[in-house]
């Protein structure tokens, strides 16, 4: 049997869909559905209902944006809550895909709950690079960007960074002190991940890094192949599921605000993609203690503030094992995303965050 969408099918996916709502890349994505689909012809028809359906849904206004309290390049610091007289916190988020996981919407934001808890919250915006910026690699995101953004904090922050920007969290924190470091969900010990994983993001990027090469970054649709293939039944469940979500209803809004944050994204510079799959994934040089930033090592173990590292059992992404080995460690079971945006969120990771980073000044 053919596994590829037929142009009846093709065309009912497309149609006059928003470009923007994807998902991207969509060729892709519609490949995926076919051959999860092959035999099982509800499903399919279900998970093209939940793909028109994503398409064409009205999207809520976007919450308002934080202030912008400094730049360094592309990239920009955003404070939510007031000033204080304690330590400002500083949310680092992923280079992969955008910071608004952390403020998705009024009701699903880890950064305006912390605002509202009192916190004196910031949130890096990486930005998009630009074409000067295609040598920028992982270690020139912490010190031409991070470092350069909290200099200008009246007082020193405490770090907290989700998944990638936990490592460069933990980065930054070798070369300068702070009162306290978090990570939520961050790799470091590569060799933690299922061998599979490993061979398919190898093989991911041993296809795309001469075009990456060329070009001087890595377009998102590459991540978002890798996130798709560790899991493509679940890529194709979700959307048949969404299709029989209520309209108007709490998980229809949630659906479409994470798939929209997981559709979008700038690029990683080229240099940035290098250093994550050979240096990090292939070479697990954090794991092993070899990875340097501005030749200081990387040892998270040699930090003499309070550390803390949250991951789960039951993350896809970033397995638990994954993780770097901290002064603390929380762990549970919820996904790699809904652990900052899920119904459980609240209970289990803001709050629980909110009172550690009170006890340690903030």
């Amino acid at each position: 049997m053919d596994s590829s969408p037929t142009p009846d099918h093709l065309a009912l996916a497309q149609g006059d869909a928003a470009p923007q709502h994807g998902p991207r890349p969509l060729p892709l994505f519609l490949n995926i559905l076919w051959r999860e689909t092959e035999n099982d012809p509800d499903l399919r028809r279900r998970a093209f209902q939940g793909l028109r359906k994503y398409q064409d849904a009205m999207r809520p206004p976007a919450p308002p944006q934080a202030r912008c309290v400094a730049t360094a390049g592309p990239a920009r610091l955003l404070q939510y809550g007031a000033a204080s007289d304690r330590n400002p916190v500083v949310f680092i988020p992923s280079l992969i895909n955008p910071p608004r996981v952390l403020d998705l919407s009024e009701s699903r934001s880890l950064l305006r709950h912390m605002g509202a808890a009192g916190h004196d919250a910031y949130l890096l915006d990486w930005g998009t690079p630009s074409a000067q910026d295609a040598m920028l690699g992982l270690d020139g995101h912490v010190t031409d960007r991070l470092l350069l953004l909290l200099a200008g904090l009246p007082r020193p922050p405490i770090l907290v960074g989700y998944c990638l920007g936990g490592s460069l969290a933990l980065g930054a924190a070798a070369l300068q002190s702070f009162p306290a470091v978090a990570t939520i969900a961050a790799p470091w010990h590569f060799d933690a991940f299922a061998s599979d994983d490993l061979d398919l993001i190898a093989g991911l990027w041993r296809g795309a890094r001469p075009m990456c090469e060329r070009i001087g970054y890595v377009p998102m649709e590459v991540m978002q192949s890798g996130f798709w293939a560790m899991d493509p039944v679940r890529t194709i469940r979700k959307y048949a599921a969404f299709a029989d979500a209520a309209p108007g209803s709490d998980a229809e809004r949630a659906f479409l605000a994470v798939e929209d944050w997981a559709n979008g994204g700038a690029p990683l510079t080229f240099a940035a993609g290098r250093d994550l799959f050979d240096h990090l994934y292939a070479g697990n040089l954090s794991g092993t203690g070899r990875w340097q930033i501005d030749g200081q090592t990387v040892d998270p173990s040699t930090l003499s503030c309070p550390t803390l590292s949250i991951v789960s059992a039951t993350d896809r992404i970033v397995p638990a094992t994954a993780g770097p080995r901290l002064r603390e460690e929380r762990r549970f079971s919820l996904g790699h995303v809904g652990m900052v945006v899920g119904g459980r969120a609240r209970e289990m990771l803001w709050e629980p965050l909110s009172l550690w980073l009170s006890s340690h000044g903030a």
